[in-house]
């Protein structure tokens, strides 16, 4: 890197101030002398250098650029060098601010988000290390960098990285970013102005801001409220940047007995309707994740079941599939029949008194059936469970089979209830299990295809039969915590 910087002026370069990421900060200083910081920002496929730039023209409390260009690996920036950053202001007070010493330096940040809302700007990356005092204000800086990381194709890239403890629920999900996101990033940084630290402080970030709800600051009642309205996990209920300003300002000034308690009340369905909003976003999180987990698990049987068919096709040809079958398995040789059946989802509630300490996000069953009248043994069927019944949060696929003194066909499946919880808590009830669980998927579909093309021959040539006794297998169970 050269010590100097040929732009519209010629930059000397001092030490290095700042970086991280996509840039590097050095104190720079013009050939007529004047003081600058100086930002090298990595050129990186798929991001372009009008990405770093946007009009702001008309906008307050914004760092200006007053000079730019590139080098061969970087594109150049230079910003008037500001005083210090809010991190460094935070970070040598010691301990949160005052309300009254915080309100300049929320103002000034909302009076910005006003401004770029109005022009349809968003920042994208607000936090302390982007807010800058510069000529007695606290101005944003980087506009463009959060725009160029977003579009950069880098395997280095931190798009997460750089704005995670700051970052909206919806840009965890990686949707567009609004002036919403803005008002979000808005809520963290006031909050660790006022209290002292951020609402959420992981270690899972993007879980606490999807789903949980933030301590209650400590705050005056309508300085509190400001604060949780900015967190409220949907975007079109969060306030807007200029609704931020007016109110801020106001947030201290005396009010009589009956507007502090108005202000108290308001506090208090706040405070609820934020408890709400992350209970309803932790709601559709789970949704979104069970969602696809049961996609995954649908995907995984039908793979199994393809595998089992493509086995009865090449070894007995003369199997055919059922007559209007639809399943993911059905096969008919000799009026016997051997079917799986489609995966359905499974919701935790269906357990009734029995709830396992393990997650069955699908359920199906895998059956043979013979022909014949009541009262003979009528074939066996299992449950195939997609739960993560051995290591938590790792889902397969598990087949199991239960039993009762009162069924002549034994073992039998059972969907996940009340009855399967039973016969598989540590109890002495009606209903037991017949095979304990065994993976039938990730590197063991062949144990369970040779098991169950076995019976299946047996049956075609007459020779299945009532097991002897239950249970069949008895060494394993599913987890227990």
């Amino acid at each position: 890197m050269a010590d100097v910087i040929r732009l519209e002026h010629e930059w000397t370069l001092g030490a290095q101030i700042g970086g991280g990421g996509f840039g590097r900060v050095f104190e720079a200083t013009s050939d007529s002398g004047q003081p600058a910081a100086l930002k090298l920002v990595r050129k990186e496929p798929g991001a372009e250098r009008e990405l770093l730039f946007v009009d702001l023209a008309g906008i307050r409390n914004v760092v200006p650029i007053i000079d730019s260009g590139e080098t061969d690996e970087a594109w150049v920036l230079v910003m008037p060098k500001a005083d210090r950053s809010l991190r460094e202001h935070l970070a040598s007070a010691g301990s949160a601010l005052m309300p009254d010493q915080a309100m300049p330096i929320l103002t000034d940040i909302a009076e910005a988000l006003a401004d770029l809302d109005e022009h349809g700007i968003v920042h994208r990356d607000l936090k302390p290390e982007n807010v800058l005092l510069l000529n007695g204000h606290w101005c944003l800086a980087d506009f463009g960098i959060a725009r160029y990381a977003d579009k950069t194709t880098a395997k280095d890239t931190w798009k997460h990285a750089w704005t995670g403890a700051y970052n909206a629920p919806e840009r965890w999900r990686d949707e567009r970013a609004t002036s919403a996101a803005d008002v979000y990033s808005f809520g963290v940084v006031a909050y660790e102005v006022l209290v002292g630290h951020r609402p959420f402080l992981g270690p899972d970030l993007r879980e606490q801001h999807l789903s949980q709800e933030p301590p209650a600051p400590n705050l005056p009642s309508a300085l509190s409220s400001i604060v949780l309205e900015c967190l409220y996990k949907p975007a079109p209920t969060r306030p807007s940047a200029a609704n931020l300003v007016p109110r801020i300002q106001k947030a201290l000034q005396p009010t009589s007995g009956a507007l502090a308690r108005l202000q108290l009340a308001n506090q208090s369905l706040v405070v609820a309707q934020s408890k709400a909003a992350a209970a309803a976003s932790a709601a559709a999180q789970e949704s979104e994740r069970r969602a696809g987990v049961f996609a995954a698990g649908s995907k995984s049987l039908r793979a199994i079941a393809d595998l089992m068919r493509a086995q009865i096709q090449e070894n007995a040809p003369t199997a055919k599939p059922n007559p209007g079958s639809h399943v993911p398995l059905g096969m008919e040789a000799n009026g016997v029949r051997l079917s799986i059946s489609e995966a359905k989802a499974i919701t935790p509630g269906v357990w009734g008194r029995f709830p396992p300490p393990f997650d069955v996000v699908a359920a199906s069953t895998i059956g043979i059936a013979l022909p014949g009248h009541s009262g003979r043994y009528q074939g066996r069927s299992h449950s195939l469970w997609f739960c993560d019944g051995m290591e938590k949060g790792r889902y397969r696929w598990f087949e199991v089979a239960f039993w009762t003194l009162h069924s002549t066909n034994n073992p039998f499946a059972l969907d996940p209830g009340d009855e399967a919880g039973e016969a598989i808590a540590p109890i002495l009830g009606i209903y037991h299990v017949a095979r304990v669980p065994v993976a039938i998927d990730q590197g063991e579909q062949g144990g369970f295809v040779e098991r169950w093309l076995d019976w299946f021959a047996r049956a075609i040539l007459g020779e299945l039969s009532a097991p002897g006794g239950m249970p069949e297998t008895s060494n394993g169970a599913f987890r227990r915590a």
